[in-house]
Order: C-alpha cells, then sequence, then structure tokens
C-alpha cells in the first residue's frame, strides 16, 4: 500500500494524517493525546476491534451507542467535542465514504465536533470515489446489516446491494465528503492491518 500517496492526497484536502503499523499502536496514541474529554463515538466494528471505548474510557468520558443502545446516547454523542468513528470506505484521491442508516455517524464527521478521528483499516482504501462507494454498498453494508440483524436481502444472501426497500434497510444516507468541514478539524488514522468492515 502505497501510503504517502494517498496521505498527501488526504493533506491536500484539508487533513491531517497518521499512519500506525498496528491497532496497539493507534490505541496507544489516542489514549496519550486525549484525556478529560467528552468523546462521543460513531457505530464501528473498528472501533470494536480495537478496543478503544475501553482504552478511552479509562480518563475520558465516552458515549457510545454500542456500548448503551438507544437513540438518546446517539443524541448525546452529538454534542461532544470530539467524535471518533470509522468510515466504510475512502478513496486513494483523498475522500471519504460513508453510508449510515440514522445518520447520526454521517452527520458528526459533517458538522457539529471541535475534532473528528476516522480510523481506516487497509481494507477500507479504494482507488477512487466510485470504487469507495462500491465498497460501501457491496462490502461494508451486509456485513453491517447482518451484524445488526436487519432482514435485508443483502444480510440474508450477504453477497452484494440489492436495492431494497426493506423497513429495516441500512442504507439510507450517503455522504462523500471531499474536504474537511468548515469549522472542524479532521485527522484520518490510517492503520496498516484489516480492521472492520
Amino acid at each position: 500500500m502505497e501510503y504517502s500517496r494517498i496521505r498527501a492526497n488526504f493533506e491536500r484536502h484539508g487533513f491531517t494524517t497518521q499512519l500506525f503499523s498496528t491497532k496497539e499502536a493507534v490505541c496507544s496514541y489516542l489514549a496519550d493525546i486525549l484525556q478529560n474529554r467528552t468523546i462521543g463515538f460513531g457505530g464501528s466494528e473498528t472501533l470494536r476491534e480495537l478496543g478503544l471505548f475501553e482504552v478511552l474510557q479509562e480518563k475520558n468520558v465516552v458515549i457510545w451507542h454500542n456500548k448503551i443502545p438507544g437513540l438518546a446516547v446517539r443524541k448525546l454523542a452529538s454534542c461532544a467535542d470530539i467524535y471518533i468513528t470509522s468510515a466504510n470506505a475512502v478513496s486513494e484521491t483523498g475522500e471519504i465514504v460513508n453510508i449510515d442508516g440514522t445518520g447520526n455517524r454521517v452527520a458528526m464527521t459533517a458538522f457539529g465536533p471541535q475534532f473528528c478521528y476516522c480510523v481506516i483499516g487497509k481494507n477500507k482504501i479504494a482507488a477512487n470515489v466510485s470504487d469507495a462507494y462500491s465498497r460501501c454498498k457491496n462490502v461494508a453494508a451486509p456485513l453491517n446489516a447482518r451484524r445488526v440483524g436487519a432482514k435485508t436481502p443483502c444480510a440474508v444472501k450477504g453477497d452484494k446491494c440489492y436495492d431494497c426497500n426493506s423497513p429495516s434497510r441500512i442504507c439510507r444516507i450517503i455522504s462523500i465528503i471531499e474536504r474537511v468541514p468548515l469549522g472542524m478539524k479532521c485527522e484520518i488514522i490510517f492503520v496498516d492491518q484489516e480492521l472492520g468492515f
């Protein structure tokens, strides 16, 4: 993976970037720089695999609906100064692509927190925005739908998006972030490991 070129493309778009070889190094980095803060977490298998909630809650208030389910917790997380999440895909050309069901995660990566951290495993990097979008729909969404117990065609068959109209459809909001939103700072943390969906 040619991280130097990918990082340069994101940095040209206003993001700061970090690169770590292991998930343990990511946890150590974030634990060092984030203390005595209120931190919101987006729904993310990547963050669960990192064990980041447990690490950061030692010295911070961390709000995550994966630990305490419900809309109220999602709304509370939206008040945090720091937001940490992952993405369904990023492009080598420097864009973040996400698909969301309730909109809390895409909203917080676009507006609200002072600082947003986005942790990206190497499996989520696509060549361009079109490939990143395809990865969101045909890789991440079916796996996430199955994870949350949705009864959608993609969750049942597990192979691709069927553009369904199921009541439990999780592909409801699509965001493409081309540049860091005004008034926000955003750091992309690349991890040279496969993480999440």
